[in-house]
C-alpha cells in the first residue's frame, strides 16, 4: 500500500481547548457542518435541520463500565487493574453476568509491585460482604490475562464492578473520575454494557433531539460496538500503515441490518464506532459468501476484487442469520479506515474532534477526500471545544464512487 505519513495529519492542540467537562446541557454544544467543501456552525439542537428527511441514523447503543479497579498489597502498593476485553467466558454479557469467576485481558498500573500471588479486596454490599480476588495468568505484550473470582455467587461481575469500578474517562483529561462522569460519560441511549470508553459522538444527543428527528421523519437504528482502550492509541510509526489495529467486538441486529439495506444512499452514522460497524458489513457479507470467517482484517477494504454491490452483501448477511436462525449478527472488525478508503454504506458522520495522529483522524480525513484541514482550522478559528466532552460536527461525505 501507498505510504500515509502520519505527521500529516499532526496538527497544534493546546491543553486548552480540550474539553475537561461538559457543558450543562448536552445539545447545546457547538454543531461544525462541513457540505461541498464549506464549513458552517449551529447548535447541536438543530442538527436535524441539517439531515435530509428520511434519512437513518444509526447509533451505538454501548454502555461504559466501570472498568477500573484497584487493590492494595499488604504492603500497602497500589495495583491499577484496568479491564480491557472478556477472554473467558468470551461474550460480553455471558462474562459480565457470571456468578462463577471470569478472565478478562486487562492492562495493570504499578506491576513492578505485583510480581506474583493474589491481589484482594473485601467489599461490604447491601447484600452482604464479599471478597474480590484477583489473580494474574499470563502476559502478552503490554496486557495480561487476569482471573476474578469472589465469595459470594449471588453476585455478577457486573455489580461487582459497579460496586467498586471506577468509570475510566480519558487520559487526556488529566483529572480524576468524579461522580458527574457517572452520567455524563454515557449516551442517553446507551444499554449494552461492555465499552472501556464512550462513543463521544452520542454524548450530545438528548431525548428532545431525537423527539425531533422522529418528527422530522428521520429514521433511527442502534447496533453495538464496544470500544476498547485501543481507541485512545495514537500512531506511533512514521507510515500509518505499519501501525497495528486493534480488533472490536461488533453486534448488528438483524432489524439494523434490514434498515441499512433499505436506506442505501440515506445513512448516517453517529460516531467513528458505528461508521467502522457499518463499514464492516460489505466485507463480512463477501466473507460469508465465501465461507471464510466472521473478522475484517485491517487492510481488507484495499484489496483488489470486491465485485459485490452493497446490496448484495447486505443480502448475503440476511439471508445467513435467517439460515442460522440468528436475530443478532455476531463479528469482529479490524478496519482501518484511511485515505483512499471507499465508502460504500455512510453518507453523512456525526464526530467529535479527534487528537492528531490519530486513526480517528485519519477516517476523518478519508470521509471528506482529504479535506479535514479546513474543518480543523475552521473549529480551532473558532473556539469550539475538542475530543470527548467536546463539541460535535456533522460531515457529508466528499464523493467517492458509490456501489450500490
Amino acid at each position: 500500500m501507498e505510504e500515509i505519513l502520519i505527521e500529516d495529519f499532526n496538527y497544534p492542540l493546546p491543553d486548552e481547548r480540550i474539553a475537561k467537562y461538559p457543558l450543562a446541557e448536552r445539545d447545546t454544544s457547538k454543531l461544525l457542518v462541513y457540505r461541498d467543501g464549506k464549513v458552517t456552525e449551529s447548535r447541536f439542537l438543530h442538527v436535524g435541520e441539517f439531515l435530509p428527511t428520511d434519512s437513518l441514523l444509526i447509533y451505538n447503543n454501548t454502555r461504559v463500565i466501570q472498568a477500573r479497579l484497584i487493590f492494595h498489597k499488604e504492603s500497602g502498593a497500589r495495583i491499577e487493574v484496568f479491564c480491557l476485553e472478556p477472554l473467558r467466558p468470551h461474550d460480553y454479557q455471558l462474562s459480565l453476568s457470571s456468578q462463577a469467576g471470569c478472565v478478562w485481558k486487562c492492562m495493570i498500573g504499578n506491576l513492578k509491585k505485583w510480581k506474583s500471588g493474589v491481589l484482594h479486596q473485601q467489599l461490604e454490599l447491601p447484600t452482604g460482604p464479599v471478597v474480590l480476588s484477583a489473580e494474574r495468568l499470563s502476559t502478552a505484550g503490554n496486557t495480561h490475562e487476569v482471573q476474578f473470582s469472589w465469595d459470594n455467587p449471588q453476585l455478577s461481575f457486573a455489580e461487582i464492578l459497579d460496586a467498586i469500578g471506577e468509570l475510566p474517562i480519558p487520559p487526556y483529561l488529566n483529572r480524576a473520575t468524579e461522580a458527574s462522569d457517572l452520567k455524563t460519560y454515557q449516551t442517553v441511549y446507551s444499554r449494552i454494557k461492555g465499552s472501556v470508553a464512550a462513543p463521544t459522538a452520542g454524548l450530545h444527543f438528548t431525548e428532545a433531539v431525537l423527539a425531533d428527528l422522529h418528527q422530522r421523519g428521520i429514521h433511527t437504528s442502534e447496533l453495538t460496538l464496544h470500544v476498547g482502550a485501543g481507541t485512545f492509541q495514537p500512531v506511533k510509526t512514521a507510515d500509518a500503515n505499519a501501525h497495528t489495529m486493534h480488533t472490536e467486538i461488533i453486534a448488528v441486529p438483524r432489524q439494523a441490518i434490514v434498515d441499512v439495506r433499505n436506506h442505501l444512499g440515506h445513512v448516517v452514522a453517529v460516531g467513528t464506532t458505528s461508521v467502522r460497524t457499518l463499514e464492516s458489513l460489505y466485507y463480512l457479507g463477501e466473507r460469508i459468501a465465501r465461507g471464510d470467517e466472521l473478522h475484517v482484517a485491517q487492510f481488507e477494504p484495499y484489496r483488489s476484487g470486491h465485485t459485490m454491490t452493497t446490496a448484495q452483501a447486505l443480502d448475503v448477511i440476511l439471508d445467513y442469520l435467517d439460515q442460522t436462525h440468528q436475530d443478532v449478527l455476531h463479528a469482529e472488525t479490524q478496519i482501518m479506515i484511511e485515505p483512499g478508503f471507499q465508502f460504500r454504506v455512510v453518507e453523512q458522520m456525526i464526530t467529535n474532534f479527534h487528537q492528531p495522529k490519530s486513526t480517528l483522524l485519519l477516517l476523518v480525513s478519508a470521509f471528506v477526500g482529504g479535506d479535514w484541514h479546513t474543518i480543523y482550522d475552521y473549529a480551532l478559528a473558532h473556539d469550539f471545544r475538542f475530543l470527548s466532552y467536546g463539541d460535535s460536527s456533522l460531515l457529508y461525505k466528499v464523493s467517492a464512487e458509490k456501489s450500490i
